[in-house]
């Protein structure tokens, strides 16, 4: 079966724009007594969160996500493949280039707490570097949830999203009334989950084959709603978290987030047909197909440039700093933005050729082949899923300390992930079909 380019494509774009949209709302001003500060843009110019309309695209990196996954956990079925084998295969995916990049970033941390960096800078760098990280524990959830939810997909098609959305509108609501943060939690795997599971449905026609105008509804109806929920309700208009902002849509997702990604779900589809004739030409698919393939180290290194930069243009006070939210400010967004990009394109280029040797020599070692240890898979994803959790909630350095347990966490989880696998015997063992070599969210995905 062909790959639908317009998936990874969708894929690409949500990790493209959330590169973009971080480094934009990015500030860095030198203080009072010299030091660098990095002043909360969104909370500084409130202004400014009606982009996040634009730039919070992750539900379509879900959508498109579950609409991969959907496909590839059914061939693996059909060819006689485990749940084991399946989501332990994309785990390591995920985590092998989750550990190239935490073990540096945490080694560094305890190098500079050993030699007395500053905690609040350290703090503020540890949190930089990890804030993108609130995705890998939902999607490694959602992935190990996959069988589950797909079984469920097969026997009751749309009603599987309809009725999650239903029990995180309850949950938000338990939430909003009687201050119960434990439930929200749910969310965290509910609304995401349901742009998941709608790319189920997006596979299998059931939002487009056989309801064309379905999407025209999500679109709208979402759309709605979520103004709505903002003019009328208690939410606000930011789609990422803000400082001291109560409630937010994001922590945990929220009504007006779950609204917002059913309305992206469909227009999404409305626009599936134009951009897949785009796509068809080979020149376009040609600049698309890269980024998928690197999407796992774009999304995970994209905050290192901006230290770099910091470090070379600010710390040395070569950088103009006009005022925050001038004329001038904005029109200094454009060479940032460019500078970024070129320093990550370095970065991905240097360490594309490591994360490719490192699968590689996993995959050498303990080939994809059956039997599993499932007795290490599980508990190790806990494990990852509790570790990644506190870092993407505290940084890599809470109050400038060195995170000892959520580091053990991660190291611990992470090895009984990749020793899931036997090792290879040399008996010829089959190995469970997977799609080819692919970037890590993509394989992931």
């Amino acid at each position: 079966m062909s790959r639908d380019r317009y998936v990874d494509f969708l894929r690409a774009w949500a990790i493209v724009l959330v590169v973009l949209g971080h480094w934009l709302i990015t500030a860095l001003l030198h203080g009072p007594d010299g030091e660098l500060t990095a002043p909360e843009l969104l909370a500084t110019v409130p202004w400014t969160q009606w982009l996040t309309l634009l730039f919070q695209i992750m539900p379509l990196f879900f959508l498109a996500g579950g609409h991969a996954a959907g496909g590839s956990w059914a061939r693996t079925r059909a060819a006689g493949g485990t749940a084991t084998g399946w989501v332990g295969r994309r785990a390591v995916r995920l985590l092998l280039p989750t550990a190239l990049y935490g073990g540096p970033v945490l080694l560094a941390v305890a190098i500079c707490s050993t030699v007395g960096v500053d905690p609040g800078t350290l703090a503020l760098v540890g949190w930089a570097m990890a804030m993108q990280f609130w995705f890998l524990p939902v999607y490694l959830l959602l992935s190990a949830l996959t069988p589950v939810l797909h079984t469920a997909h097969r026997r009751w098609g749309l009603a599987v999203p309809a009725a999650m959305g239903v029990v995180a509108l309850a949950a938000d609501t338990l939430v909003l009334t009687v201050h119960a943060p434990y439930v929200g939690l749910l969310n965290y795997v509910l609304v995401w989950g349901v742009a998941y599971q709608l790319g189920f449905c997006w596979r299998d026609g059931l939002l487009t084959e056989r309801r064309p105008l379905l999407p025209a509804a999500m679109a709208a109806g979402g759309a709605l709603a979520f103004a709505a929920l903002v003019a009328l309700g208690p939410f606000p208009v930011s789609l990422i978290l803000v400082t001291g902002q109560t409630p937010s849509n994001t922590n945990p997702p929220s009504a007006a987030m779950l609204s917002w990604a059913v309305a992206q779900a469909g227009a999404c589809l409305l626009a599936a047909p134009a951009i897949r004739r785009l796509l068809n030409r080979e020149r376009v698919w040609r600049t698309v197909r890269p980024v998928g393939g690197v999407s796992m180290t774009l999304y995970l290194w994209h905050m290192l440039p901006v230290l770099i930069v910091a470090a070379a243009f600010y710390l040395t006070a070569l950088a103009p700093e006009p005022a925050l939210d001038s004329a001038a400010w904005w029109a200094l967004r454009a060479p940032w933005l460019l500078v970024l990009a070129a320093v990550l394109t370095g970065v991905v280029t240097a360490l594309r050729p490591l994360e490719a040797t490192l699968i590689r020599r996993y995959e050498g070692i303990r080939p994809d082949a059956a039997p599993y240890r499932p007795w290490f898979l599980w508990p190790g994803l806990a494990a990852c899923v509790m570790a990644l959790t506190r870092f993407a909630t505290q940084g890599f350095a809470p109050d400038g300390r060195f995170p000892v347990l959520p580091a053990l966490g991660l190291a611990t989880g992470t090895t009984l992930v990749l020793l899931h696998r036997r090792p290879a015997d040399g008996r010829g063992e089959r190995a469970e079909k997977t799609d080819g070599p692919k970037g890590a969210l993509e394989e992931a995905a």
